[in-house]
């Protein structure tokens, strides 16, 4: 299987504080990032049924596309009550409707689904949660390795803190009080299911 080494890395996401959050985990060792977005690359169709499933479509289309090593991540927020859901329908509850503004993406409004399908459960609901990450290597020659990551949590309400993004505002990491949104970066990056996989992937790559 390829390694990576000192290069650069396409990094298949047009989401500014995903790329933030991965090319500070990668810059340690020497890794230049560059965004599928930045490249002017399409974003593919997302098919997959899991985790690991979307991220190699998403790798596997940035290194065909770019000609070079990419890294895709495909994550999301797990909630215990809810089966599961949103999983990988994550982004998908926080697309807008016609009838619900422009077209876009509304991450509070996002919450807000968790939370009211949390709340018609009755207030003993069992509010455990989890984020899931899978972090997916593909090579433009077809080769790949995936790599997958948690981080246990809560889900907590009204969302709180102004940094992360996505769902960030309302999970409180297991053994905390703040949630991923009012932490420092440093210390989300140390705890994260983000943080997990690339912990995998640093001691498969680069170890």
């Amino acid at each position: 299987m390829p390694r990576l080494g000192s290069e650069t890395l396409v990094i298949a996401t047009h989401n500014a504080g995903k790329l933030r959050e991965i090319a500070a985990l990668l810059a340690p060792y020497g890794i230049e990032c560059l965004s599928a977005g930045a490249l002017g690359l399409p974003e593919p169709v997302e098919t997959g049924k899991s985790f690991a499933a979307n991220a190699l479509i998403k790798a596997h289309a940035a290194a065909a596309a770019s000609q070079l090593p990419a890294l895709a991540d495909d994550s999301g927020l797990c909630a215990a009550a809810l089966d599961g859901r949103p999983g990988v329908y994550t982004a998908d509850w926080a697309e807008r409707q016609w009838f619900e503004g422009p077209p876009g993406r509304d991450w509070y409004m996002a919450m807000g689904k968790v939370e009211g399908m949390l709340a018609a459960l009755g207030d003993d609901v069992d509010r455990g949660c989890w984020f899931a990450c899978v972090l997916a290597i593909a090579w433009p020659d077809g080769e790949s390795v995936v790599y997958e990551g948690r981080a246990d949590g809560t889900l907590t309400w009204p969302p709180r803190g102004t940094m992360g993004f996505g769902y960030d505002p309302v999970f409180v990491p297991r053994g905390g009080e703040l949630t991923f949104a009012e932490l420092d970066p440093a210390e989300k990056h140390r705890i994260s299911h983000r943080a997990d996989a690339f912990a995998k992937l640093v001691a498969d790559q680069f170890g």
